[in-house]
């Protein structure tokens, strides 16, 4: 990795850097409520709501080595730069879909350029940190989901007041495009070499392979709570359209105190201890929120849930930077690249799972994983 220190920290890019982080989950975010709409729109069931999310992945996957290639060859900077924009300028194209064809179109277009962000965002992310000298990965995801909060509440706001999903997006497109390029200027035009950015995991490496599995159970969790929350919600417990948002504004602020405090937290106990403490109060909490049923009970276990997966994200990105024998650059690409393809295959794996049995049945998969998180947690000691 080239040097990127200097004798003052890059101030200026860690808040653009933020920011940029933030946009990602705003947009991402207030769609999520804008689902269940979507899905009586187009009069799909489960399943088919499912397959068509299949989109995003497809997508993602197909962007995913070009993604690194650009970063590699560009640096993170014009990348971030121009996917931002593409991002925003795509997720109009949600709102305007009438068919099941229409829809897994438009979220595999979306789906390339969120991935090619993530990536992109992530790489800037390194550098900053590089620059810092310190870990400061968490408070950037603490952002991230912040703006998710913010972005479920806005989606929530623009169902109640029967503001479609295509005037949603097409105005937070048109702001975040304008302000794509200026707000980007201050990044980090960072040397990488192209080995370091390859998106692809070192398979020969036993501490990334277990890091990338906790990685992809972990925002495979995420991924599942951002699509099937509001229908889980507003399906299962028969909570009113204007309220189904609440479940993901709730897991996101929790996720956002969780990771407020990560790096405090990990400095006093310990990377193992934390993942896996949280982990396993989250299993707790979100299984016992399927096994009652009821709405009061769903929101609280969906804080202790977001709580329960808040530092998987920074804490990998970490441990994976640190292993030996490994560029760091090649170690968060990989990293990056399990938790994208666990927080997009979410989604359409409990659709399936849904339209097989039951919602509150496939959810059943989520406390699982993250119970396996948290015994997966030991690990980190052994990478």
């Amino acid at each position: 990795m080239a040097e990127v220190l200097s004798l003052r920290p890059p101030t200026a890019a860690r808040r653009s850097t933020t920011a940029v982080f933030a946009l990602h989950a705003l947009v991402f975010a207030a769609w999520t409520a804008h689902i269940p709409t979507v899905k009586d729109r187009i009069g799909l069931d489960d399943g088919a709501l499912g397959l068509a999310l299949l989109g995003a992945p497809a997508g993602a996957v197909c962007a995913l080595l070009g993604a690194g290639v650009a970063v590699a060859r560009w640096g993170s900077k014009p990348v971030v730069t121009w996917s931002l924009g593409g991002y925003a300028a795509v997720s109009t194209g949600l709102g305007l879909t009438d068919s099941w064809s229409a829809l897994f179109a438009a979220l595999a277009v979306w789906g390339a350029l969120q991935s090619t962000l993530d990536i992109a965002m992530n790489a800037q992310a390194v550098a900053v940190e590089h620059g810092y000298g310190t870990p400061i990965m968490a408070s950037f995801h603490a952002w991230w989901s912040l703006a998710g909060f913010l972005g479920a509440g806005l989606g929530t706001l623009a169902v109640g007041l029967r503001i479609s999903l295509g005037w949603q997006m097409f105005v937070l497109g048109v702001v975040i495009t304008a302000i794509a390029r200026p707000l980007t200027r201050p990044m980090l035009r960072e040397d990488f070499s192209t080995e370091e950015h390859r998106v692809s995991v070192p398979w020969r490496s036993r501490a990334l392979i277990v890091l990338g599995v906790l990685m992809f159970a972990g925002l495979f969790c995420e991924g599942a709570m951002g699509d099937w929350t509001a229908l889980y919600l507003h399906g299962s417990l028969k909570a009113p359209s204007w309220l189904s948002g609440a479940g993901y504004a709730v897991f996101a602020v929790a996720m956002f105190v969780g990771r407020s405090v990560g790096d405090r937290m990990v400095a006093r106990v310990g990377d193992r201890a934390v993942v896996a403490t949280l982990a396993g109060v989250g299993a707790v909490g979100f299984g016992a929120t399927l096994l009652v049923g009821d709405l009061g009970v769903a929101l609280a276990g969906l804080v202790l849930f977001g709580l329960g997966l808040s530092c998987v994200v920074p804490i990998v990105f970490r441990a994976a930077a640190a292993v030996g024998g490994v560029h760091p650059g090649t170690a968060i690409a990989g990293a990056s690249t399990a938790g994208w393809a666990g927080m997009l295959l979410g989604p359409p794996t409990i659709g399936l799972l849904s339209h097989a049995t039951s919602l509150p049945l496939a959810l059943g998969l989520l406390p699982v994983l993250c119970a396996a998180i948290s015994l997966g947690a030991l690990a980190f000691g052994r990478a």
